[in-house]
């Protein structure tokens, strides 16, 4: 299992619940960790939204696919320190409540609303406008989730998907349309990254 370098800042709280949530990805790699796969987004893109959701006032966070729960503290790590909420959902209530375990034990809870269900009516049934949004559930549905919340995001807003160059199982081509759409989006500029397992970065500035 490979150790884990705690931010200073990091109450003893979180770091417990990371390094379990790390020996948990080791496992996996193994072959093992349990009847639920996390297909974690990993540390270094942990790090990496903690820090791009970290740069936004009081955001609205919105997170596609909760799993087990390990970007959902590191969202809501950054909704703590600065007055945002996250809302995360899962498909799976098994994983949900699992996740939100971890969340109360690492003091985080407070600052998540876990949803359970399908995604696409859920997102048409939240109000926005979100500020930051992590795309990381199945990949046939990352366009239609992009179609589904597009019109709810706030200006500034910062889009993040998981497994854009490798991961995620099966077809690509749903990464592929998510990344076409979101490029060609009127307002949108995007990037993908070499981080963690490829991540597509987009911010929304509408026209004036």
């Amino acid at each position: 299992m490979s150790t884990f370098d705690p931010r200073l800042d990091m109450d003893d709280a979180m770091r417990h619940a990371l390094a379990l949530y790390h020996q948990r990805i080791e496992e996996e790699k193994q072959g093992y960790g349990g009847p639920h796969r996390h297909m974690a987004v990993g540390p270094a893109a942990g790090r990496f939204i903690n820090l791009l959701a970290s740069s936004l006032d009081a955001p609205h966070i919105l997170e596609l696919g909760t799993s087990l729960g390990y970007s959902t503290i590191w969202l809501a790590d950054a909704a703590r320190a600065t007055g945002g909420q996250v809302t995360t959902i899962e498909l799976e209530a098994e994983k949900s409540a699992i996740a939100k375990e971890m969340a109360e034990g690492a003091g985080l809870a407070e600052w998540v609303n876990y949803q359970v269900g399908d995604a696409l009516a859920l997102i048409d049934s939240l109000d926005g406008p979100f500020d930051f949004v992590l795309v990381d559930h199945w990949k046939d549905l990352y366009l239609p989730s992009f179609e589904a919340f597009r019109d709810k995001l706030a200006p500034g807003a910062i889009l993040v998907a998981d497994n854009m160059i490798r991961g995620g199982g099966g077809d690509s081509s749903g990464q592929a349309e998510y990344a076409a759409a979101v490029r060609a989006a009127p307002g949108m500029t995007s990037v993908l990254l070499p981080v963690g397992s490829g991540l597509e970065v987009s911010r929304y500035e509408p026209a004036q």
